[in-house]
Formats: C-alpha cells, structure tokens, sequence
C-alpha cells in the first residue's frame, strides 16, 4: 500500500519525510492521518531525542491537495469540521510534542506548510524557498494553523498575510520569524545537524521541556503563581537524575552521560 510518508530513524534521531513529492507534499487526509500517527508514536518513543520534519521533490509542502479540496467543497458543514478538527490534532500533536522539532525547508511551503514549519521548534530554509498563507485568495482564511503562525510570527504580521494572501521569500521569512536560519541549499544538511549536534549536548529532559516552559510563561497573567510555578519546575529538574548528572558533571569537569563518547 503506498505510504504518504517516510519515517527514518536512526536513534536517537528520527526524520519525518513527507513523501508525496510529485504532488508538492500537499495534504490529504491520508498524509494527515499518517503523520499523525507517527507523531504519537515517536512521542513515546524513549529512544527518540530529536525530530526532524523534511519532504521529498521540490517542495516542503504545498498545502491542501486540489482533489482534497474539491471533495470538502462537496462535503456537508459537519464533514468539514471533522475534517478541520483532524487537521487541528495533526498541528497541536507537532506542536506540544514532547521531543526538539526541526523543520527541514528545502523548497516551497504553502497554507499547511506553514503551519508545520510554525509548529517546529527550529526551521532552516534555503533562500529559494516561497512561502505563502494563500486560503484569502479562495475565500477562506488559515484558521487550523492560526495559533501557530501567529505565534511565530506576531499578530502584526500575521493580519498583513492572512489578509493579502501575497507570496514572500525566505528572507522575510527569516525577518518575520517563521525561519530562524537561511542558509545557501548545499549548506542545509550541515545547518541542521549542527541544530541536531546542540540538541543532543543538551539535558535530554530539558531539551523536550524547554517549549513546555516558553508555552507556560506566554500563558501566564498571575505574576505570583508565574515566579512559584517556574520555582518548581528549576527545583525539579535540579533534583531530577538528569539534572544531577548534569551538575556533577560540569563540577568534575567531563561530558554528561547522555553525550556520546
């Protein structure tokens, strides 16, 4: 049975390929249902450490495949909101996954494409890329993937491309914060495996957390309970296994456990 999607691994790495190159990687609900899983799969996985998100051909992803689209048109309200709602799970699963998220962008990424690369933790593209929040142009608006991009690139911003739909590059990419890195496309490979060297030097525990933290500070308005819930979470860790390992280490002056040697 053909697969939508390519799940390498090579602990404790593991690489997400979306593999519907000849289509641009554009969703189905197939692709969705796919991913998914494999995201659920990987968030228990305890030798996972990192993840790294990629697809085939051309493209990163080209957002909503056009037989897709053309069988939601023809849906009632209720199939496209179960519809949407599946695509909702795909993103927050991306989002809150409890491993470091890479985007690997190598090519376009449209709609959906963009709410990948928002969900991941670092993206690195190549100044070729094209991206593009496109749904106004079809009477729609990207509002599955809104928390994501909005948080990644700011409500300014945000209001400006939902509205106009326009086209922009991997420089404003970079300069609005959907990327972080922009790098020449012989360059990629290298940019994220240093992403993925700094990843693994890190405590495996604080690595996976560190969103958890970013996600619980942006959440708080009671400055109190702020400053006591962050008290807990630096006691916890400094007593954790990890945490320990981590201290005594650097006192005694050697890589921590979870360095290869």
């Amino acid at each position: 049975m053909p697969t939508s999607l390519h799940l390498l691994r090579d602990s404790p790495l593991a690489r997400l390929r979306l593999a519907r190159g000849s289509l641009h990687n554009a969703f189905d609900a197939a692709l969705i249902a796919e991913l998914t899983a494999a995201l659920e799969s990987l968030a228990t996985d305890p030798s996972v450490r990192v993840v790294v998100l990629e697809g085939e051909g051309p493209s990163f992803s080209a957002g909503a495949d056009l037989h897709w689209m053309r069988a939601m048109a023809a849906a009632s309200e209720e199939e496209n909101r179960e519809d949407a709602l599946a695509l909702a799970r795909l993103m927050r699963t991306l989002d809150t996954l409890p491993k470091p998220t890479i985007a690997r962008v190598h090519g376009a990424a449209f709609g959906g494409g963009v709410g990948l690369i928002a969900c991941c933790d670092i993206a690195i593209g190549v100044p070729e890329a094209k991206f593009g929040l496109t749904e106004s142009r079809l009477g729609l608006l990207p509002a599955v993937i809104s928390p994501y991009v909005i948080a990644a690139i700011g409500p300014r911003q945000a209001r400006r491309y939902f509205a106009t739909a326009e086209l922009f590059d991997a420089a404003e990419a970079l300069r609005i914060g959907l990327l972080h890195q922009v790098v020449p496309a012989n360059e990629l490979d290298a940019a994220v495996q240093r992403q993925i060297d700094l990843l693994l030097k890190a405590g495996p525990l604080a690595a996976a957390s560190a969103k958890q933290l970013v996600r619980s500070v942006c959440a708080h308005t009671d400055s109190a309970r702020h400053d006591a819930d962050n008290a807990a979470l630096i006691a916890r860790l400094r007593v954790s296994p990890e945490g320990q390992e981590g201290i005594t280490a650097f006192l005694e002056k050697r890589p921590p456990h979870w360095i290869a040697r």
